[in-house]
């Protein structure tokens, strides 16, 4: 199992930009809406309030416009019982918060995004902004792929971040996650290739993996591949089986060790809000590696986590571990259930 440092302040700490997601009522197109819900959104910040909902302890490390909008997006961040201590503040004239616009759909319209993040204030982030103790503050640090993609300068901030964290012991999780829309395959792949080699838990899934990474072979071999070539220690990868944007099928594998992990598939997911269930996974897995010591607990939470946060609106999974484990326990049953929790 993993050894993670002991005495730490925080066991989780992110890196990455929160945006404002606004979006329109129930099931409405953004182009006929006159209203939207207003909401916070961002890979890392769902990943480490996913983990602190269920009882991690957890910080992110993000710039913010000094603004109301910017006060919004911290108490959104404290809402999800992540710390605020290394929030950075933009008081230039140019501060902005990222916005994009996520419209739900139903078979046969697709659910989709629109961006609009460009300049915002998280690019203009520097080392020196960054308190140098949170490298000495975590368990974990966690990053994604997308906070790599939005600047060449939020880019080399990043990879040093990361080497810091590294060399103050504390473990790298890294979940590739590549956007076409904001970087191609050919300049994502020697940058996200380049950081592997510092990896201990890997999240790639398998069409990332195929298509940008251009891994080929049985799912199981580019897992390995991933193990062997860089000397990742945990290498998680996601399936979703897309019946319609509101069924889907969901199950993951880990490789750990040289051992395999995996269960039944969660079937039939009833889905109000897909943005973040894949997040919501990484975070299940990462609390299952602190507080369960255990891979195939781990990945019993993450599964759970990722099909119960199809079922929440908004980016942020909000789920305790007792929820979450009475999923699990329901999930692995056989023969009659009750219909209700009460």
């Amino acid at each position: 199992m993993f050894d993670f440092k002991e005495n730490t302040k925080f066991d989780l700490i992110g890196m990455g930009e929160v945006m404002l997601r606004l979006s329109p009522p129930g099931k409405e197109k953004i182009s006929q809406s006159e209203t939207f819900e207003k909401n916070a959104g961002g890979s890392e910040l769902n990943v480490v309030s996913g983990a602190a909902m269920l009882g991690l302890r957890s910080g992110i490390i993000t710039k913010l416009p000094k603004s109301k909008m910017g006060n919004f997006i911290r108490n959104k961040i404290r809402y999800g019982n992540v710390s605020d201590d290394h929030l950075v503040y933009d008081e230039s004239p140019e501060r902005r918060l990222g916005i994009y616009y996520y419209e739900s759909g139903v078979y046969p319209r697709k659910s989709s995004c629109i961006y609009d993040r460009a300049r915002s204030s998280v690019n203009s982030l520097t080392l020196d902004e960054i308190n140098p103790e949170v490298y000495n503050e975590a368990k974990i640090f966690h990053i994604s792929s997308i906070t790599l993609a939005l600047s060449p300068e939020l880019r080399e901030v990043s990879l040093e971040v990361i080497r810091r964290f590294k060399e103050a012991g504390a473990l790298i999780s890294f979940d590739v996650n590549y956007r076409a829309a904001l970087w191609t395959e050919d300049e994502a792949r020697p940058v996200i290739e380049g950081i592997f080699p510092l990896v201990d838990m890997l999240f790639v899934s398998e069409e990332t993996s195929r298509r940008m990474l251009r891994r080929t072979g049985e799912l199981e071999d580019i897992m390995r591949g991933y193990s062997n070539d860089y000397g990742c220690r945990l290498v998680a990868t996601t399936r979703r089986e897309v019946v319609s944007p509101t069924r889907h099928n969901f199950n993951s594998k880990i490789l750990f060790e040289g051992e395999f992990y995996e269960e039944a598939p969660y079937k039939e997911i009833e889905v109000v809000d897909r943005i973040g269930s894949g997040d919501a996974y990484l975070a299940g897995v990462l609390y299952g590696l602190v507080k369960d010591r255990d891979i195939r607990r781990a990945l019993e939470v993450g599964n759970a986590l990722s099909a119960v946060k199809n079922t929440v609106a908004g980016d942020m999974s909000a789920s305790s571990i007792d929820e979450i484990r009475a999923v699990i326990k329901s999930h692995k049953a056989t023969g009659p259930q009750d219909e209700m929790v009460r």
